[in-house]
């Protein structure tokens, strides 16, 4: 792990709720992260890449569903497996992260891991939608080498684990950039009691958006060396807060304000996409015979659905922040070197 420190390590602190312990998705009960890492030079190549892994529960995915909703601040993207989320509101895969041109390789892995645990996939039961979200790293990394393998993707699966998410050049944060700095991926969470209830709401997000100039930190930068691309952002919220894919959809629809925050307009070339999942129900592959549901979820209309809104807003506009502080300066392909934002820079930041 690098030895940067997150926000909060340097002294900041971003709105008003408690996070969870660890600061992380995680803190979702149940959730884990796991990351493969591509960085090394072969052959004149210079790979800087990886996969993402994000599990919303530790048992078997496509026999027991999550409730879950997509949504598209811009549509710069690639993204597998939307439509059908879109469609029934139900998510049956890991969330696997990767680069633009590893889309594929990412999902054929998965499938391969799927099939293994689920032999009935394809056979006495339908086919499975995986969840494949990208960005483009291509300024550092030699995206079209295609060195992502579907080895890779079962690999990230497998080191999935729960309590501290490594951030910064890691996974599919490896080769980002985000704001004319290095990105990555980065965390956070937070936590509220409305009533005698209380729950958390996670962010995870692969930063790889925006130039230095669109920082909102400060004025009077540096002005760039290099042109960098648009870029892009994946964020994936998760809570543990019973809530349908409509109203998770709401919930999907507020990490653009947490975005907006860092300094995002969403330019033309950027993809910038979420995906929000609960984790308080789990949905049989294979319905009972009723012709009907017993879900309970939230209120509409109640103090928790706007308190969760403002929560999913801080979460991601801290994760954004976790990925700059802690990703580490990266040479990648053409000798282009992208910096590590100073910390000092970050210290700055609004309290």
């Amino acid at each position: 792990m690098t030895d940067r420190k997150r926000l909060r390590d340097l002294g900041v602190e971003i709105g008003s709720f408690p996070c969870g312990p660890d600061n992380s998705i995680t803190d979702i009960g149940g959730v884990k992260v796991g990351h493969q890492t591509l960085h090394y030079e072969k052959d004149g190549r210079v790979v800087r890449t990886g996969v993402t892994a994000i599990l919303p529960h530790g048992g078997n995915l496509f026999r027991e569903k999550v409730f879950a909703a997509s949504h598209v601040i811009n549509g710069f993207g690639k993204t597998a497996g939307t439509i059908q989320i879109e469609e029934l509101g139900l998510l049956e895969s890991p969330i696997m992260l990767t680069n633009t041109l590893s889309v594929g390789d990412v999902m054929k892995g998965t499938v391969e891991f799927l099939m293994e645990r689920c032999p009935e996939i394809g056979d006495t039961t339908g086919t499975v939608n995986v969840f494949v979200g990208e960005c483009n790293d291509g300024y550092l990394n030699d995206i079209r080498g295609l060195h992502v393998t579907a080895d890779d993707a079962c690999k990230a699966i497998r080191n999935a684990r729960s309590g501290l998410v490594e951030e910064g050049c890691v996974g599919a944060g490896t080769g980002m950039l985000c704001l004319g700095y290095k990105g990555g991926a980065g965390t956070s969470s937070r936590r509220c009691t409305v009533g005698a209830d209380e729950y958390t709401v996670g962010a995870l997000v692969v930063a790889n958006f925006g130039r230095r100039r669109d920082l909102s930190l400060y004025t009077g930068l540096p002005k760039e060396e290099q042109e960098v691309p648009d870029g892009s952002i994946m964020i994936i919220l998760a809570t543990d807060a019973p809530m349908n894919d409509r109203q998770l959809k709401r919930l999907a629809k507020r990490a653009s304000f947490g975005l907006s925050r860092t300094g995002s307009y969403a330019a033309h070339g950027s993809g910038d996409i979420v995906l929000a999942f609960s984790t308080a129900h789990k949905v049989p592959h294979q319905p009972d015979e009723s012709n009907t549901t017993t879900y309970p979820f939230i209120k509409e209309d109640g103090e928790l659905i706007s308190t969760l809104f403002e929560m999913a807003v801080e979460c991601v506009e801290e994760a954004i922040w976790n990925a700059l502080a802690k990703a580490e300066t990266t040479t990648g392909r053409n000798g282009r070197l992208v910096e590590a934002i100073p910390p000092e820079l970050l210290a700055g930041l609004r309290k």
